[in-house]
């Protein structure tokens, strides 16, 4: 019975610290997933400018 109790204690702190492990790690994901989104917004943007710059140079 007392070997049971030790084993529950032992058996929480696994789940909370699973929980915070996929914790960090979901946040670590949705953390690359935005900077990835704005990684190639800011690559469209730099290429429309691009191709406004060239369009410039043609109609001169």
């Amino acid at each position: 019975m007392e070997q049971e109790k030790d084993n529950f204690w032992l058996y929480i702190g696994g789940v909370i610290l699973l929980a915070v492990v996929v914790v960090f790690a979901m946040r670590g994901a949705r953390d690359d997933l935005e900077a990835g989104v704005k990684n190639q917004q800011a690559q469209a943007e730099s290429k429309a400018e691009v191709e406004k710059q060239i369009e410039r140079q043609h109609a001169k």
